[in-house]
């Protein structure tokens, strides 16, 4: 079974939520699923026009969607990495903490000049076999808004063909579960599962929809072929296949966040 991150349901449902779109209780089902239930720290933010501060997602959506005239605002991902900071949305701090995560969501509401940037906090626990999670999601104010990242869906999407192909030969040449069998399942969870059917909200479109789906394999294949050089493999081809490997991972990357947030974009097959 392929997943989105945390932030990227968050985004995608908080979206649905704020644009009346979805229910209230089914988005927060969604985000939170197994892990005991988030809650919400503040950092040199706040909510104007709400009673009192929100400290779950659920009270936190309920707020963003009370301060959002006639169901209008969005939540926007970002996927940070060093080397990568596209999307981080400032002051320095704030990017800072949305890097250490490796993600973010930005929150906009119209007729609003605050904007509030949610930067996720996992502490897992358990087994294998009985995992759990415990969430806190720190909310801080963010810059103001700056011109929206260029690319589209559709350009994710021709992207991925090619990424998709590179982490797939990476993988092969790799041979996994030649020398690792405990990864025989991973590996096929991969290659073979679909997208987990509450990681978006039904009203996505359905090349948004591939594009997810796509860029989440490409993202696990990259996360599994990273784990190990391999066998018999020069240190000269290890460095060239991790260049690859960050190539192709930083176009999954884009990719998926283009798809969580094209709210704006036509919606097209």
């Amino acid at each position: 079974m392929l997943d989105l991150p945390r932030s990227a349901r968050l985004a995608a449902w908080g979206t649905g939520v704020l644009t009346a779109n979805v229910p209230l209780e089914r988005a927060v089902a969604a985000v939170v699923r197994d892990d005991e239930p988030h809650v919400v720290r503040w950092e040199g933010a706040a909510l104007p026009g709400v009673a009192s501060t929100p400290d779950d997602v659920t009270t936190l959506l309920a707020g963003f969607a009370e301060c959002a005239p006639a169901g209008s605002g969005r939540m926007l991902l970002t996927l940070p990495v060093p080397g990568d900071p596209r999307g981080l949305p400032g002051p320095p701090a704030v990017n800072v903490a949305a890097l250490e995560a490796g993600e973010c969501v930005v929150a906009e509401l119209d007729g609003h000049p605050e904007r509030w940037a949610l930067v996720p906090e996992v502490t897992e626990f358990g087994s294998v076999w009985e995992p759990g999670a415990l969430v806190s999601w720190t909310v801080h104010a963010a810059a103001s808004r700056r011109a929206p990242e260029s690319s589209s869906v559709a350009e994710s999407e021709r992207e991925l063909r090619t990424a998709l192909s590179t982490a797939t030969q990476a993988l092969a040449t790799l041979d996994v579960a030649r020398w690792r069998e405990e990864a025989a399942d991973r590996i096929a969870a991969v290659r073979d599962g679909g997208l987990a059917k509450d990681a978006v909200p039904p009203d996505t479109s359905p090349r948004a929809l591939r594009v997810l789906q796509t860029a989440s394999r490409v993202l696990a294949i990259v996360e599994l072929a990273g784990e190990d050089d391999g066998a018999a493999i020069t240190s000269l081809e290890a460095g060239s296949r991790a260049r690859a490997l960050r190539e192709v991972g930083a176009v999954a990357r884009r990719a998926l966040v283009a798809a969580v947030n094209a709210h704006t974009e036509p919606v097209r097959p």
